[in-house]
């Protein structure tokens, strides 16, 4: 079927999207949130999802209907809709998740596939392996080829206008993944889960979570929706959407609350250990934690279910608008500084940042350098990829001032870090508006002295001159031995003047800025 996600809005790998799911008759916008609903034990009404928390599409499990006898009996009798009194789009599991934890299941692909058909799933899986990870590579491809496998049996089935997920597999071997997203690609399947992370997530293995995902959509490539499945923590949300992830489902809204437990997009709080709410939910703006300890214990567990799907709705929304304001790196980066484990997650994300930056918008918002990481966003390494294919002439000062008053120079280029040298004409485009602070680190200086190099090593029978203003030696020894150096700093230093169009205007003609 296949043409049922089209994405409107994008920043880094993040998206905005449409889902279009025909058997429900709905479209889910994504990123989106899918509550994990027990079909036996319901915290929250399907009905309550859908009519107090906005939830448009939900998923629960065929494999437990199917084994439970009256469950099974009314879903083939109503149909899952009427069962869970849901309007929106239902997704069903196949027992995959029963698989991993108990090591067998008593049904087929071809068997879950058709029950999940007859009870009006709208988006239905096959059995895969979720391998976990770490084990022997010859067991990940062992089990790949299973799941392999369980997709064409899936492609086999006339399964009409019901989508059907593609799980990617491969353990913790990227490469593995990456074959595996490419294969599930050239299938006529719709959604592509990655599975078998929730075991890195439990961890706290978020680094390890992103080179996976990161290698599956390599192969992916990037008209397909991607699912992390068993992704519930509100707090990793926004790293897994700028890797490109679009739907998450989430059992930890109401697991979480069984244990007295309280997220929030920082952290995972335990209710007996706090004394304030800090959010303004409905739950917790008419409750104290005294109040909600207080309670019987359906009652507290119930409002920390509440509580925890507030927020992490909240959390999908302001996802949503840092992609559309074009400040989704910075919304990561301000997430990363919740848990240690989270900033390994944001520096192995900016491992892949020359696979971000072949998604990533050309123009937004403004870049806010909040961290050293911020030396290696996508938009520094796409400001050094154009100064290789940059071509000038004669002698050319790069500067960190001001043009001087009088100069012989055939072209005077400003030099920002973490981006380093660019045409004055280019100063007011984006990235170059950044907002860097006073105290530049020393990250930051070496970013743009790689860029300095890049510009010298592409053009190396132009002179160039470097007047700094005070740059630390570690960066000033990055820089090639053909570029003079001039501090702005010493005393006597000529003064230089302020921009002016005109200068630009013919910094333009000189310096090939048309082959930025």
């Amino acid at each position: 079927m296949r043409d049922c996600f089209e994405v409107r809005d994008g920043d880094v790998g993040g998206r905005i999207g449409q889902l279009t799911v025909p058997r429900a008759g709905v479209t889910v916008e994504t990123p989106a949130l899918l509550p994990v609903v027990n079909p036996n034990l319901q915290t929250i009404s399907p009905a309550r999802l859908e009519s107090e928390f906005g939830a448009e599409i939900l998923i629960t499990n065929s494999y437990i209907i199917r084994q439970t006898e009256r469950l099974h009996e009314r879903a083939l009798d109503v149909g899952l809709h009427e069962m869970l009194d849901f309007s929106g789009a239902i997704m069903t599991d196949s027992g995959s998740f029963q698989l991993a934890e108990y090591g067998e299941i008593e049904v087929t692909t071809e068997e879950i596939i058709q029950f999940q058909l007859d009870i009006g799933s709208d988006i239905g899986t096959p059995v895969d392996i979720p391998t976990p990870p770490d084990v022997s590579r010859e067991q990940a491809e062992g089990d790949l080829e299973v799941t392999q496998e369980a997709l064409a049996d899936a492609e086999a089935i006339d399964t009409g206008d019901m989508l059907v997920n593609a799980p990617v597999q491969g353990s913790t071997y990227p490469d593995l993944r990456e074959e595996a997203g490419r294969h599930a690609a050239t299938t006529d399947l719709d959604v592509f889960p990655v599975g078998a992370v929730v075991p890195l997530m439990n961890a706290y293995r978020y680094d390890d979570m992103v080179d996976v995902v990161a290698g599956a959509k390599r192969g992916l490539g990037a008209d397909c929706p991607v699912h992390l499945f068993g992704a519930g923590h509100p707090m990793m949300f926004a790293l897994a959407v700028a890797m490109g992830c679009d739907l998450f489902d989430s059992a930890a809204y109401a697991l979480y609350a069984r244990d007295g437990r309280y997220l929030t997009v920082q952290s995972t709080e335990h209710l007996e250990e706090l004394d304030y709410f800090p959010c303004s939910c409905p739950v917790c703006a008419e409750h104290t934690p005294e109040d909600v300890r207080g309670f019987d214990e359906e009652t507290t567990e119930r409002l920390l279910a509440e509580h925890n799907l507030h927020v992490t709705f909240e959390e999908i929304r302001r996802i949503k608008q840092a992609i559309r304001a074009g400040n989704l790196l910075e919304l990561v980066e301000t997430r990363a500084r919740g848990h240690p484990a989270m900033l390994d997650g944001y520096r192995a994300l900016l491992e892949h940042a020359d696979q971000l930056e072949r998604e990533d918008r050309v123009s937004k918002g403004s870049f806010f350098y909040l961290s050293n990481e911020s030396a290696r966003r996508p938009e520094v390494l796409r400001h050094h990829e154009r100064l290789d294919r940059l071509s000038i002439s004669g002698d050319v000062l790069l500067t960190q001032g001001g043009t001087p008053k009088e100069h012989d120079y055939d072209a005077v280029w400003r030099v920002v870090p973490p981006f380093g040298p660019f045409p004055r004409a280019l100063s007011e485009t984006y990235p170059l508006t950044a907002e860097v602070p006073e105290r530049i680190d020393t990250d930051a200086y070496l970013a743009a002295a790689d860029g300095v190099a890049r510009l010298v090593d592409a053009n190396p029978d132009v002179t160039f001159t470097f007047a700094h203003d005070d740059w630390p030696d570690v960066a000033l020894s990055a820089l090639p031995e053909s570029v003079a150096l001039d501090d702005l700093t010493s005393a006597g230093h000529a003064d230089a003047d302020s921009d002016t169009d005109d200068e630009e205007s013919d910094e333009m003609s000189e310096t090939g800025v048309e082959n930025v």
